[in-house]
């Protein structure tokens, strides 16, 4: 679905919904080269341990050997984990076709998006909630392509957005209607509807960064069978308010019962867990993917002291 020009309404994007084209003047949202910077256009280093949320004893999510029943608490946030996850996969493919269908146009796509997860109450759903899920994109160009850069000046925006509001007496929100972090997915919220994690998507993968991989794709030679952009891979991070760390690695090719999906919190509730090898998650993997996991965490860690616990 290719969504009205910039400047037109938008229709109502519900979870069915894949990344669809931002209008470059949506609300009142930065651009990353309207961020307020430092003179000298540096970032602060993020600390080396970043101030999240403390996460919810484990005895109150993980089921424990000799337990006759699985709470239902426990059996919500396993269930949650699984849709948010897989909610993250069909944005990232839709930001994946859209950004190969606007590659090297004027309003070409940058390779990376945040995603912001709420839930509502919905007493006729199977555990009783309905995940709602909006994200920002950006047009391509240079501070686009820095990940860490993208989510230290996100928070920076958010930061100075509740302090701007608190001053005038004000809440802020981030799906706005003032200083929105957003433009697509739900665009608005059922009343109560409360913040669950952050997260992030993007085209780059272990097949190469996304500029590489796009221009592969119109590199190679017309004989023989030509790759498309729905065999490459994508990637998201995401972050909730119990602690949960999900690292989703979407591969088309996936042989059959391979998720991609690594949890430093059980996704089975009815599974005895005595070990997760993904326990530290967010601590795993190079530099890089360290740094993902820090600046995430502490736009996380801004969002949560602003409106966990505070409904819509």
């Amino acid at each position: 679905m290719i969504p009205p020009a910039a400047g037109q309404g938008h229709p109502a994007h519900g979870p069915e919904h894949a990344a669809h084209r931002p209008g470059t003047g949506y609300g009142t949202a930065h651009t990353p080269a309207d961020y307020p910077r430092p003179p000298d256009a540096t970032i602060t280093p993020a600390p080396t341990t970043y101030p999240v949320p403390p996460p919810a004893p484990a005895s109150a999510y993980e089921h424990r050997p000799g337990d006759d029943t699985v709470p239902l608490e426990v059996r919500r946030w396993a269930d949650l984990r699984k849709q948010v996850a897989y909610r993250s996969k069909r944005i990232n493919t839709g930001h994946m076709v859209e950004a190969d269908q606007r590659f090297g146009g004027r309003e070409a796509l940058g390779p990376h998006g945040v995603m912001l997860f709420f839930v509502s109450d919905a007493p006729a759903e199977p555990h009783g909630y309905r995940l709602h899920t909006a994200y920002r994109l950006w047009l391509a160009s240079p501070d686009a392509d820095n990940l860490p850069r993208l989510l230290a000046d996100l928070d920076g925006v958010a930061r100075d957005n509740i302090a701007r509001a608190a001053s005038a007496r004000r809440r802020w929100h981030p799906l706005g209607p003032d200083g929105s972090m957003v433009n697509g997915g739900d665009m608005s919220l059922p009343s109560g509807s409360t913040y669950v994690g952050v997260g992030v998507s993007t085209l780059d993968s272990d097949q190469g960064r996304w500029y590489q991989l796009a221009h592969t794709l119109r590199d190679l030679p017309a004989t023989g069978r030509r790759l498309s952009v729905f065999d490459l891979k994508g990637q998201a991070y995401v972050l909730l308010t119990d602690g949960t760390a999900l690292h989703i690695d979407r591969d088309p090719h996936a042989r059959v019962g391979v998720d991609g999906i690594r949890c430093n919190r059980t996704l089975d509730p009815d599974r005895v867990t005595y070990y997760n090898r993904h326990e530290h998650l967010t601590e795993d993997g190079d530099d890089a993917t360290r740094a993902v996991w820090r600046h995430l965490g502490v736009l996380h860690h801004t969002l949560t002291a602003h409106l966990h616990g505070r409904p819509a």
